[in-house]
């Protein structure tokens, strides 16, 4: 792979060219390139999780687990993709990058930027989430569920996007805004179906605790109604074989 390496880094479009892609048994495409620090069951096990339901609306996707994938930074803005981490580069680096393929579009993973497993399968399930909204959109019935949620003033949100969007569409009586906006409450409901979407299929992957998603820009959406909307989503999408949805409530004392 001697063409187009530049210091170390090769373009995105050639490693899509020269790296076998496989497809999961669910169909997702997805492929690894370099010092990405992954086994190949691990991933196989984390791309697997992702339901038949989902991925058949992802044929148009293909997932590169890279190392590091990083913008050229001149005109056109190529992205460009790093074998192997050095600090250097992981200071240029970002979580993944979108690239037209000649097929397909390549979402360009930075598995070594991401540090551990929770967030590299939240990174990539964020990426899931948000593609299968722009090809499916948001279900009438998770519609209805988070806005009433909303309307009732259930605290917090799923993501800062969902929490600002979620505020802005909803009345303030006390600044004279006494109807919904309609654009905001889109937006609301497609990051907050899209939150639990990548949510949810993080529950298929791994084992964690749900505090670990917060942060300081905005208060977790109550756990109550977050157990709603992912009860809801796994109706919706019921996992695949060998994979199992599961909310346990810790005990107090």
């Amino acid at each position: 792979m001697a063409e187009g390496v530049q210091n170390g880094l090769v373009r995105a479009v050639q490693v899509a060219r020269e790296t076998a892609v496989r497809h999961a048994p669910n169909g997702i495409a997805y492929a690894a390139f370099g010092d990405n620090s992954l086994e190949g069951p691990d991933l196989e096990r984390l791309v697997q999780a992702v339901p038949a339901a989902v991925a058949s609306a992802l044929a148009r996707k293909a997932y590169y687990f890279v190392p590091l994938a990083l913008s050229e930074g001149r005109a056109g803005d190529a992205t460009l993709v790093a074998a192997a981490y050095t600090t250097e580069l992981g200071d240029r680096a970002t979580c993944h990058r979108n690239v037209t393929l000649d097929n397909a579009e390549g979402v360009f993973i930075s598995t070594r930027l991401l540090g551990d497993r929770f967030a590299l399968a939240f990174e990539f399930f964020i990426n899931v989430g948000h593609a299968f909204v722009d090809v499916a959109g948001v279900p009438e019935a998770f519609q209805q569920l988070a806005w009433g949620q909303a309307v009732a003033d259930v605290r917090g949100e799923t993501s800062q996007d969902a929490w600002e969007s979620r505020n802005l569409s909803l009345p303030d009586r006390t600044e004279s805004k006494t109807t919904v906006d309609e654009r905001a409450k889109t937006s609301f409901l497609e990051s907050a179906f899209s939150d639990a979407i990548a949510i949810y299929l993080l529950s298929l992957a791994i084992d964690f605790d749900y505090a670990e998603l917060r942060e300081r820009e905005y208060p977790l959406l109550a756990p109550s109604a977050l157990a709603d909307r992912l009860r809801l989503v796994t109706k919706l999408f019921p996992p695949n074989a060998g994979y199992e949805f599961a909310i346990r409530y810790r005990r107090r004392g």
